[in-house]
C-alpha cells in the first residue's frame, strides 16, 4: 500500500478506537445537525474518521485499500488526498443539506470519502470489473456498480432504509466525480461515455432533491 493510504487507515483506526472506548469523545465529534448549525462545523470533518463498530470500520478501510492505488497510480498522492478529504466534506455537506430540518440526525464513518475514491477509480479505469465476496465467480463492470449503488442510495434516503448515511454516500460520489474532473479533465475525453453514465444518478439526485430531503 502507498504510505498515504496506510496513514489514512491508521488515523481512521486510532480515532475510531478512541470513539469505541470513550463515548463522550464519540458524541463530541460525530456528525449531528443541531450542533453543526449551532457553530460546531468541525464535526463535518471529524465525523469522517469515527465509526460505529469494528465491522463498519473494516469495510470502509477495505474498500479504501481496494480502490486507492488505482487512483494514486494515475493522479499521484497529493490529488488522491484532495479527492479523499474533499469527498468527505462533500458527503457531510450534502447530509447537512438533506437533513437540515432534523436537529437530531447524526452519522459517522469514512463512507463519503471512500465513495469519492471509488467513483474516481471507476472514472479513471473504465474497464474495471468488480467481484464480490459472496459471488466470487461473477463480476460486474465498475460503472454499473457505481450507478447502481447511487440509485440504491437515493432509494434508501427516500425510504429511510437501515442505519446508513445514504446522503453522505451520495455527497461523497459527487465530490469524487467533480474533483476528478477538476484535477484531471483529460478523463472526460479519455472515458467520455463512462463519465456521462456516472453523471446520470448525480443529475437525477439534484433534479429530485426536494423529494429526497428529510422534511
Amino acid at each position: 500500500m502507498n504510505y498515504a493510504v496506510v496513514a489514512l487507515i491508521v488515523i481512521n483506526v486510532l480515532i475510531s478506537l478512541k470513539g469505541f472506548s470513550d463515548r463522550s469523545f464519540f458524541e463530541r465529534y460525530k456528525f449531528q445537525i443541531g450542533p453543526i448549525l449551532n457553530g460546531e462545523q468541525v464535526r463535518m470533518f471529524t465525523s469522517g474518521f469515527l465509526h460505529v463498530d469494528q465491522a463498519h470500520l473494516f469495510f470502509n478501510m477495505f474498500a479504501l485499500y481496494i480502490f486507492a492505488d488505482p487512483v494514486i497510480d494515475q493522479l499521484g498522492v497529493f490529488k488522491f488526498v484532495i479527492i479523499y478529504l474533499g469527498s468527505l466534506l462533500a458527503g457531510s455537506t450534502l447530509a447537512l443539506s438533506f437533513h437540515k430540518k432534523d436537529p437530531y440526525y447524526s452519522a459517522v464513518g469514512a463512507s463519503g470519502a471512500v465513495m469519492g475514491i471509488i467513483y474516481a477509480g471507476i472514472m479513471l479505469n473504465p474497464d474495471m470489473r468488480l467481484t464480490f465476496i459472496f459471488f466470487p465467480f461473477f463480476d460486474i463492470p465498475g460503472y454499473v456498480f457505481g450507478v447502481g449503488y447511487l440509485l440504491y442510495s437515493m432509494y434508501g434516503m427516500k425510504k429511510q432504509l437501515g442505519n446508513t448515511g445514504h446522503s453522505a454516500h451520495l455527497g461523497g460520489a459527487v465530490g469524487g466525480f467533480v474533483l476528478t474532473l477538476a484535477l484531471f479533465p483529460e478523463v472526460f475525453m479519455q472515458n467520455k461515455m463512462i463519465t456521462i453514465v456516472l453523471a446520470i444518478p448525480i443529475i437525477l439526485m439534484f433534479v429530485f432533491k426536494n423529494k429526497l430531503e428529510n422534511n
